[in-house]
């Protein structure tokens, strides 16, 4: 990509469209119309997990409870855990959000740009004392619902390595599914690629100039297989670095879409009612997340 496209004031950007205490970032495309729209596509109940699986690593012995605001009580905690026969089992989970191999969504603050966190704050002012007070996953905590609209780069295959995907390539994966991608939709998209175990690999990417067409469609939301590439220049990350960072477009690393190509092809079509219920997780730069495609 040209040095010149890479300069910030070239860059897609929503910093101040909705102020400089907006939360939402491009979900404020999600209208109820958009919500409806999603609704309507709903004819059997289906529903399709966009989320990799998760296997437990076990931690070895025992340990104190990790301190916090709300602890249950200590016999409780001591009956479940170290009991040689409890009543009832339980786990203390210890979790790395931004895992290469755990479906997340990652809030506005996970990435600073020249200083500042959507919308637009100086980041001394988002993070602070070991927090984050803004741009965090306190926006997602009452959930996401809209339409959603599956888009297929490599239909029974999977994009090349190094392969700059374009606008073109975006818009004819939108001819193949028979769904033009409207304002408030939440996109899926499909490279074929299993990062965790493709990621020694030199991956695929998209260039800016599709994040400025995900822009002019008014996307409020997008998941994909593989989000972003390593840069190979000086350009940012488009995903991450621009469409995260600077237009507030919450993005889904690691999203599982094989099983929806599958559904999709079976069913024939590409639209669904997308829906996502996090834990209400305050305060965090990401959360794991189970994002459904309901049919």
């Amino acid at each position: 990509m040209p040095a010149e496209n890479a300069k910030p004031e070239s860059l897609p950007s929503n910093w101040g469209r909705w102020g400089l205490d907006d939360e939402l970032g491009t979900l404020n495309h999600i209208t109820d119309e958009a919500r409806a729209r999603g609704a309507r596509t709903v004819r059997t109940g289906h529903a399709v997990s966009l989320a990799m699986p998760i296997s437990p690593v076990l931690l070895a012995g025992g340990g104190p409870v990790p301190a916090g605001p709300v602890m249950m009580p200590t016999p409780v905690q001591q009956m479940m855990n170290y009991n040689p026969a409890p009543p009832a089992y339980t786990d203390i989970l210890i979790v790395n959000t931004h895992h290469v191999a755990m479906t997340h969504i990652d809030a506005f603050v996970h990435i600073p740009v020249d200083g500042k966190v959507y919308p637009g704050i100086p980041q001394a002012k988002a993070i602070s004392g070991g927090r984050a007070h803004r741009g965090t996953t306190s926006a997602f905590a009452s959930g996401i619902t809209t339409r959603g609209v599956f888009l297929d780069l490599a239909p029974g295959d999977r994009v090349e390595p190094r392969r700059l995907v374009t606008v073109e390539d975006f818009e004819a994966a939108e001819h193949r599914a028979g769904a033009r991608v409207r304002p408030g939709d939440a996109l899926v998209v499909r490279y074929g690629w299993v990062l965790h175990r493709d990621f020694r690999e030199p991956l695929p990417g998209l260039g800016i100039d599709v994040v400025r067409w995900l822009d002019e469609r008014q996307v409020s939301l997008y998941l994909s297989d593989v989000v972003d590439r390593p840069p190979v220049d000086d350009s940012p990350l488009p995903m991450h670095e621009v469409a995260l960072a600077r237009l507030g477009m919450p993005i889904i690393d690691v999203a599982e879409v094989e099983g929806l190509a599958q559904t999709c092809a079976e069913q024939d079509r590409s639209e669904f009612l997308f829906a996502l219920g996090p834990m209400p997780v305050l305060g965090a730069t990401g959360v794991p997340v189970n994002p459904l495609a309901i049919f």
